[in-house]
């Protein structure tokens, strides 16, 4: 189901055409979007692309124009079929056989419960993992893979997967909370929604903009970028509201 970009309110229907539908047309059209979280959190804007969609070309626009760390999301359905775990949930596992990695997991960030990272991974078709062609390869295969795995179920997905993909690799996995959007409201949840609402494999891939100065880009340098670039700016609690709206 594509989302029409209105959201009803009591008093009515109030169209979104301006904001989120932009937004969601440019995310079909395979271009980018920025999202930033929201004041008193990370306070960070990602640049975001549906997964289905990357190609060294959006890699390389990642890695020179924002900067962060390139990261793609799974979509919450896939992990009904594949149990992927959290990073934090395999540092745990090892402390017995690692003492050294006991303490290292907090057990709150302070902007939030829990970080989304998951596994590292690279196509086995790759070869360092790390050039622009071969982060565009995995991600696509694996918005691909996670599309079919949805469809087939458990022992298709577990087997693929593996026959697939390496870890760790060159491309961080983020594991949203679920149900989406209903404790947890990072990069991960607010971009992989938007994917879902535009009608795509839900699975974005995003990188975190930063500055200059070192820090991360601030939200009035973000917007600026995204006008002299005609990409849609959105903060989170435009997402929450039409995905609240939309799911309900």
């Amino acid at each position: 189901m594509v989302v029409t970009p209105i959201l009803k309110y009591a008093g009515g229907v109030v169209s979104l055409v301006n904001n989120l539908g932009k937004a969601l047309d440019d995310l079909r059209a395979g271009r980018f979007i920025l999202v930033y979280d929201a004041d008193g959190r990370e306070e960070e804007t990602d640049m975001c692309i549906a997964s289905e969609f990357i190609s060294p070309e959006a890699v390389r626009s990642m890695r020179k124009d924002a900067g962060g760390w390139i990261c793609t999301t799974i979509p919450p359905k896939m992990l009904s079929t594949l149990d992927i775990p959290t990073l934090a949930d395999l540092f745990i596992q090892g402390v017995k056989e690692f003492p050294s990695v006991r303490g290292i997991v907090p057990e709150r960030l302070p902007y939030d419960r829990k970080s989304a990272f998951s596994l590292t991974i690279s196509h086995r078709n790759t070869y360092t993992g790390v050039t622009d062609n071969d982060r565009a390869l995995t991600i696509r295969r694996f918005a691909e893979f996670a599309s079919e795995a949805i469809k087939q179920g458990n022992g298709w997905a577990v087997r693929t997967f593996a026959k697939e993909f390496l870890a760790p690799g060159h491309v961080a996995l983020l594991k949203p909370s679920v149900p989406l959007l209903a404790s947890r409201f990072g990069h991960t949840e607010l971009t992989t929604a938007m994917a879902a609402m535009a009608g795509l494999t839900p699975s974005t891939t995003i990188c975190e903009m930063l500055g200059d100065d070192g820090e991360a880009l601030s939200k009035i340098e973000a917007k600026k970028y995204a006008e002299a670039h005609n990409l849609a700016f959105l903060e989170g609690r435009e997402i929450l509201e039409a995905w609240r709206s939309w799911s309900g």
